[in-house]
Protein backbone atom coordinates (compact mmCIF):
# COMPACT_ATOMS: atom_id res chain seq x y z
CA UNK A 1 0.00 0.00 0.00
CA UNK A 2 2.63 2.23 0.81
CA UNK A 3 4.51 1.30 -2.44
CA UNK A 4 1.88 1.90 -4.39
CA UNK A 5 1.17 4.97 -2.30
CA UNK A 6 5.00 6.43 -3.63
CA UNK A 7 4.62 5.76 -7.16
CA UNK A 8 0.94 7.18 -7.58
CA UNK A 9 2.78 10.55 -5.55
CA UNK A 10 5.50 9.91 -8.08
CA UNK A 11 3.93 10.12 -11.14
CA UNK A 12 1.43 13.17 -9.85
CA UNK A 13 4.92 14.78 -9.53
CA UNK A 14 6.22 13.80 -13.06
CA UNK A 15 2.72 14.86 -14.19
CA UNK A 16 3.41 18.48 -12.55
CA UNK A 17 7.23 18.59 -14.40
CA UNK A 18 5.51 17.64 -17.89
CA UNK A 19 3.17 20.35 -17.04
CA UNK A 20 5.69 22.91 -15.86
CA UNK A 21 8.99 22.51 -17.86
CA UNK A 22 8.39 22.95 -21.23
CA UNK A 23 9.79 25.93 -23.59
CA UNK A 24 6.72 27.82 -23.55
CA UNK A 25 5.64 31.89 -22.54
CA UNK A 26 5.03 30.94 -18.97
CA UNK A 27 8.98 29.58 -18.60
CA UNK A 28 9.51 33.07 -20.67
CA UNK A 29 8.67 34.71 -18.42
CA UNK A 30 10.09 33.35 -15.11
CA UNK A 31 13.50 33.32 -17.04
CA UNK A 32 13.45 36.91 -18.03
CA UNK A 33 11.97 38.19 -13.95
CA UNK A 34 14.47 35.42 -13.07
CA UNK A 35 17.80 36.96 -14.64
CA UNK A 36 16.52 40.70 -14.39
CA UNK A 37 14.61 40.99 -11.16
CA UNK A 38 16.19 38.05 -9.18
CA UNK A 39 15.00 34.97 -8.16
CA UNK A 40 12.29 35.40 -5.86
CA UNK A 41 10.66 37.11 -8.88
CA UNK A 42 11.19 33.85 -10.90
CA UNK A 43 9.55 31.93 -8.26
CA UNK A 44 7.14 34.46 -7.70
CA UNK A 45 6.56 34.10 -11.65
CA UNK A 46 6.03 30.89 -11.33
CA UNK A 47 3.48 30.53 -8.51
CA UNK A 48 1.42 33.25 -10.55
CA UNK A 49 1.07 30.27 -12.87
CA UNK A 50 1.02 27.60 -10.87
CA UNK A 51 -2.18 29.61 -9.21
CA UNK A 52 -4.20 29.78 -12.49
CA UNK A 53 -3.61 25.45 -13.10
CA UNK A 54 -5.02 26.03 -9.50
CA UNK A 55 -8.55 27.93 -10.33
CA UNK A 56 -8.56 25.20 -13.76
CA UNK A 57 -8.46 22.52 -11.68
CA UNK A 58 -10.85 23.91 -9.01
CA UNK A 59 -13.04 24.14 -11.97
CA UNK A 60 -12.74 20.97 -13.51
CA UNK A 61 -13.68 19.74 -10.12
CA UNK A 62 -16.72 21.95 -10.38
CA UNK A 63 -16.88 20.45 -13.97
CA UNK A 64 -16.92 24.08 -15.72
CA UNK A 65 -13.90 23.54 -17.84
CA UNK A 66 -16.05 21.35 -20.03
CA UNK A 67 -18.42 24.83 -20.49
CA UNK A 68 -15.30 25.97 -22.34
CA UNK A 69 -14.59 23.16 -24.38
CA UNK A 70 -18.62 23.43 -25.58
CA UNK A 71 -18.54 27.22 -26.23
CA UNK A 72 -15.71 27.67 -29.26
CA UNK A 73 -16.76 31.35 -29.03
CA UNK A 74 -15.51 31.87 -25.50
CA UNK A 75 -12.57 29.86 -26.19
CA UNK A 76 -11.36 31.79 -29.35
CA UNK A 77 -11.95 35.12 -27.27
CA UNK A 78 -9.68 33.39 -24.29
CA UNK A 79 -7.03 32.72 -27.24
CA UNK A 80 -7.37 36.40 -28.70
CA UNK A 81 -6.70 37.73 -25.34
CA UNK A 82 -3.50 36.04 -24.38
CA UNK A 83 -2.28 36.62 -27.54
CA UNK A 84 -2.70 39.98 -27.39
CA UNK A 85 -1.73 39.77 -23.63
CA UNK A 86 1.89 37.84 -25.15
CA UNK A 87 2.72 40.77 -28.06
CA UNK A 88 2.25 43.65 -24.68
CA UNK A 89 4.51 41.54 -22.31
CA UNK A 90 7.28 40.59 -25.53
CA UNK A 91 7.40 44.55 -25.71
CA UNK A 92 8.14 44.83 -21.61
CA UNK A 93 10.37 42.12 -22.48
CA UNK A 94 12.42 44.06 -24.82
CA UNK A 95 12.64 47.16 -22.96
CA UNK A 96 13.40 45.50 -19.65
CA UNK A 97 17.10 44.13 -21.95
CA UNK A 98 19.53 47.09 -20.49
CA UNK A 99 18.54 46.11 -16.62
CA UNK A 100 20.54 43.69 -14.66
CA UNK A 101 20.26 41.56 -11.63
CA UNK A 102 22.20 43.88 -9.72
CA UNK A 103 20.53 47.15 -10.49
CA UNK A 104 17.11 45.86 -11.64
CA UNK A 105 13.78 46.83 -9.68
CA UNK A 106 14.15 43.97 -6.96
CA UNK A 107 10.78 45.06 -5.84
CA UNK A 108 8.96 44.75 -8.34
CA UNK A 109 7.94 40.81 -7.69
CA UNK A 110 4.33 41.32 -7.31
CA UNK A 111 4.59 42.31 -10.95
CA UNK A 112 5.51 38.82 -11.62
CA UNK A 113 2.87 36.67 -9.94
CA UNK A 114 0.34 38.96 -11.81
CA UNK A 115 1.92 39.12 -14.80
CA UNK A 116 1.93 35.45 -15.36
CA UNK A 117 -1.55 34.49 -13.39
CA UNK A 118 -3.49 36.63 -15.68
CA UNK A 119 -1.77 35.57 -18.96
CA UNK A 120 -2.05 31.76 -17.74
CA UNK A 121 -5.76 32.54 -17.36
CA UNK A 122 -5.69 32.57 -21.42
CA UNK A 123 -3.15 30.24 -21.97
CA UNK A 124 -4.51 27.90 -24.98
CA UNK A 125 -1.86 25.06 -23.58
CA UNK A 126 -3.43 24.94 -19.98
CA UNK A 127 -6.60 24.75 -20.26
CA UNK A 128 -6.05 21.92 -23.18
CA UNK A 129 -4.38 20.22 -20.28
CA UNK A 130 -7.26 20.45 -17.62
CA UNK A 131 -9.47 19.68 -20.99
CA UNK A 132 -7.87 16.39 -21.48
CA UNK A 133 -5.02 14.99 -18.86
CA UNK A 134 -6.47 17.12 -15.99
CA UNK A 135 -10.04 15.59 -16.20
CA UNK A 136 -8.74 12.29 -16.84
CA UNK A 137 -6.50 12.86 -12.94
CA UNK A 138 -9.71 13.52 -11.52
CA UNK A 139 -11.45 10.90 -12.33
CA UNK A 140 -11.59 7.72 -9.86
CA UNK A 141 -9.43 4.95 -11.81
CA UNK A 142 -6.57 2.69 -11.10
CA UNK A 143 -3.59 2.92 -14.40
CA UNK A 144 -1.33 -0.10 -14.75
CA UNK A 145 1.24 1.74 -16.37
CA UNK A 146 3.71 -1.37 -17.03
CA UNK A 147 0.98 -3.76 -18.30
CA UNK A 148 0.25 -2.36 -20.92
CA UNK A 149 4.47 -2.42 -22.33
CA UNK A 150 4.45 -4.53 -25.84
CA UNK A 151 5.64 -7.86 -25.08
CA UNK A 152 6.29 -8.18 -21.40
CA UNK A 153 3.10 -6.41 -20.09
CA UNK A 154 1.45 -9.69 -18.88
CA UNK A 155 4.65 -10.27 -16.85
CA UNK A 156 4.75 -6.88 -15.59
CA UNK A 157 0.98 -6.66 -14.54
CA UNK A 158 0.82 -4.96 -10.87
CA UNK A 159 4.01 -3.99 -10.66
CA UNK A 160 3.27 0.01 -11.23
CA UNK A 161 -0.05 1.04 -10.14
CA UNK A 162 -0.95 4.97 -10.25
CA UNK A 163 -4.57 5.67 -8.72
CA UNK A 164 -6.07 8.32 -10.64
CA UNK A 165 -8.45 11.01 -9.03
CA UNK A 166 -6.36 10.00 -5.53
CA UNK A 167 -5.34 13.19 -3.61
CA UNK A 168 -2.00 11.72 -3.31
CA UNK A 169 -1.56 12.13 -6.92
CA UNK A 170 -3.00 15.74 -7.25
CA UNK A 171 -0.40 16.53 -3.93
CA UNK A 172 2.11 15.27 -6.45
CA UNK A 173 1.33 17.42 -9.59
CA UNK A 174 1.24 20.65 -7.75
CA UNK A 175 4.68 19.28 -5.70
CA UNK A 176 5.52 18.58 -9.58
CA UNK A 177 5.31 22.29 -10.21
CA UNK A 178 6.72 24.04 -7.35
CA UNK A 179 10.03 21.64 -7.92
CA UNK A 180 9.85 23.39 -11.11
CA UNK A 181 9.45 26.93 -10.29
CA UNK A 182 11.87 26.41 -7.60
CA UNK A 183 14.59 25.17 -9.19
CA UNK A 184 14.68 26.65 -12.66
CA UNK A 185 14.95 30.17 -11.24
CA UNK A 186 17.60 28.92 -9.24
CA UNK A 187 19.82 27.25 -11.47
CA UNK A 188 19.36 30.74 -13.88
CA UNK A 189 20.71 32.68 -11.05
CA UNK A 190 23.40 30.43 -9.82
CA UNK A 191 25.69 32.30 -11.78
CA UNK A 192 25.58 35.62 -10.37
CA UNK A 193 28.40 36.59 -11.78
CA UNK A 194 27.64 35.61 -15.33
CA UNK A 195 24.00 37.07 -15.00
CA UNK A 196 24.78 40.57 -15.59
CA UNK A 197 25.92 39.83 -19.02
CA UNK A 198 23.15 37.10 -19.63
CA UNK A 199 20.56 39.02 -18.56
CA UNK A 200 19.57 41.49 -22.03
CA UNK A 201 20.47 37.98 -24.31
CA UNK A 202 17.25 36.47 -22.01
CA UNK A 203 15.19 39.68 -21.71
CA UNK A 204 15.32 39.25 -25.74
CA UNK A 205 14.93 35.83 -26.26
CA UNK A 206 12.10 35.69 -23.72
CA UNK A 207 10.36 38.47 -26.17
CA UNK A 208 10.85 36.75 -29.05
CA UNK A 209 8.86 33.58 -27.49
CA UNK A 210 6.44 35.81 -25.86
CA UNK A 211 5.91 37.37 -29.47
CA UNK A 212 5.61 34.30 -31.40
CA UNK A 213 3.36 32.92 -29.24
CA UNK A 214 1.27 35.77 -29.28
CA UNK A 215 1.38 35.94 -33.34
CA UNK A 216 0.44 31.89 -33.16
CA UNK A 217 -2.58 32.74 -30.54
CA UNK A 218 -3.89 35.62 -31.62
CA UNK A 219 -4.13 34.57 -35.30
CA UNK A 220 -5.84 31.13 -34.15
CA UNK A 221 -8.39 33.13 -31.81
CA UNK A 222 -9.14 35.88 -34.98
CA UNK A 223 -9.33 33.27 -37.16
CA UNK A 224 -12.37 31.03 -34.95
CA UNK A 225 -14.09 34.25 -34.19
CA UNK A 226 -14.03 35.27 -37.69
Amino acid sequence: MLAETLVTFGAGIAFGLALAAPPGPMNAIIAQESVVRGRLAGFRAGLGAMAADFVFFLLAVAGMVTVVANRPTLRAVMVTVGGVLMLYFAVGAVQSADQTLTGGELDATARSFSKTFVLALTNPYQILFWLTVGIGLLEPGRIDVLGYTPYVGDALTGVLIVETGSPVLLAGLFAGIVLWITAFPTVLVAGRERVDTLAPAVAVLSAIVLAAFGVLFLSDGLRSLL
